[in-house]
């Protein structure tokens, strides 16, 4: 069975998005390189470096779980499933002009357990990626998370949404298990100690 991971781009001081959840100043380098990236008929131009961590990411994951604020904010991704994986969308309610067999997203409105159990089963030995800060914490204080990857990029946002705010009194312990230098962003893969 695969893992669970958390990822994001997150600034220097830990924020995932400024404070008008934008994120274009954490994805520069996705756009900087000579490398082209393709997804989803999406060509992106990164480092060499880059791309050959993020397709190794992309080809591990098997399912994507994140909340109803990401899916709001970023407008559906234009109706389009981003990674090409069953994607589960965390939600109080679920809207109803996305509940159609067609649609490429499945709503789960009994809490990021059963997202994550549902994404297991659909990833089967594949990874289950985790993104929304607010998914990624409920699945830290769960205990559900096994790694953490980042791309740690150089700038100071000042505001913002953090990724690792409302995680509870108790410390969690990480081992470092890789880091990756690249033009504009250093990649980093931690495991969660359980």
């Amino acid at each position: 069975m695969g893992q669970v991971v958390a990822g994001f781009s997150m600034s220097l001081d830990g924020f995932i998005a400024d404070a008008e959840d934008g994120v274009h100043a954490l994805f520069r380098w996705l756009f900087k390189g000579d490398t082209a990236f393709p997804i989803l008929g999406q060509v992106f131009m990164t480092s060499p470096t880059s791309s050959a961590h993020y397709r190794e990411l992309l080809d591990a994951t098997g399912a994507h779980v994140t909340g109803r604020r990401d899916f709001d904010v970023s407008c559906a991704w234009g109706g389009v499933n981003i990674m090409g994986v069953p994607m589960f969308i965390v939600t109080h309610t679920a809207p109803q002009e996305w509940l159609k067999e067609e649609s490429p997203f499945t709503f789960i409105t009994d809490g990021v357990d059963s997202a994550i159990e549902q994404a297991r089963k659909a990833a089967g030995d594949k990874n289950v990626l985790v993104t929304g800060s607010q998914i990624v914490q409920q699945g830290f204080k769960a205990g559900l998370i096994d790694e953490i990857q980042i791309d740690l990029v150089p700038i100071l946002l000042g505001s913002g949404i953090r990724l690792f705010d409302h995680l509870g009194p108790d410390p969690i312990e990480l081992d470092a298990a890789q880091v990756i230098a690249a033009p504009g962003v250093t990649h980093l893969r931690f495991r969660v100690v359980k």
